[in-house]
């Protein structure tokens, strides 16, 4: 890789025109996976992957090949830096209000590296709940109107409680406890981060217990930590969420960051 600059805007593997995307600006019925690339290459590659495939079917009733995917993601990493941001978005060019079949398009977009806000960050807790939420699919006013809300009111992000009183998500993070031994999951509907991913399954080889169940404002007093993770980072610490203070949980922290990288570095 060179150490050129690190946008790029590729669709169907070549440099996408102002014409090309200008059809985009307003889309909002595509869906996407966002990654961070660390010497050309992805954690979780096979979870992005199926991720993509997924959400085509379920949105489009059908998939790009894998293989071609893989082919235009190596060449939106060929000419920029080792370490960037990703965003691969799937749509189709017939674009939104018409059941026309125009076939599927990817677009892949790259920028600078990222890895997150430090924090403690202050989560206020509201209502929300998310349509097809098992998708990461574009055009979701809510959760930049709740975040800005959220920030109005004094806090640094929101977190979304279901019609249950049940917290699932935050606006562009998983969420995740720790109860002083095990790392506790929110039991709601949710988009299931590829991040979330890679630590679930790596705790499971250090032999750190999980377990997955309701949380609700109530149960936030007897919780010993707190974090939101997403593509960005496996996790930054939360302090408070609406009018209840977390402690500071250093070693959950390091256990989710210690299982991240963990997981091996894989080329498209």
């Amino acid at each position: 890789m060179s150490e050129d600059s690190p946008y790029v805007a590729h669709l169907d593997g070549r440099p996408a025109t102002a014409a090309d995307l200008a059809a985009l600006a307003f889309a909002g019925h595509a869906h996407f996976t966002a990654a961070q690339v660390r010497d050309g290459r992805f954690r979780g590659l096979d979870l992005h992957l199926e991720r993509l495939r997924s959400a085509s079917v379920e949105l489009f009733g059908r998939a790009l090949p894998e293989e071609l995917v893989r082919s235009r993601l190596r060449t939106a990493l060929r000419d920029g830096p080792a370490d960037l941001s990703l965003t691969a978005t799937v749509y189709s060019p017939a674009g939104e209000f018409t059941a026309a079949d125009a076939g599927l398009a990817l677009l892949v977009r790259t920028g600078p590296a990222a890895t997150g806000p430090d924090g403690p960050l202050a989560l206020a807790a509201v209502g929300h709940e998310r349509y097809l939420p098992h998708v990461k699919h574009v055009g979701e006013v809510a959760k930049t109107h709740l975040l800005r809300q959220a920030a109005a009111d004094g806090f640094d992000d929101a977190a979304f409680l279901d019609r249950a009183g049940r917290f699932s998500e935050a606006t562009i993070w998983n969420l995740a406890f720790w109860d002083g031994e095990a790392v506790v999951w929110p039991r709601a509907d949710m988009l299931t981060g590829t991040t979330q991913g890679i630590v679930r399954r790596r705790l499971g080889t250090l032999g750190i217990a999980q377990r997955t169940v309701d949380v609700t404002p109530a149960d936030l007093p007897a919780l010993a930590g707190a974090v939101v993770m997403n593509s960005w980072t496996p996790g930054v610490p939360v302090h408070r969420i609406g009018a209840t203070d977390l402690p500071a949980a250093p070693r959950f922290l390091d256990l989710l960051h210690r299982a991240y990288g963990a997981e091996p570095l894989t080329a498209p």
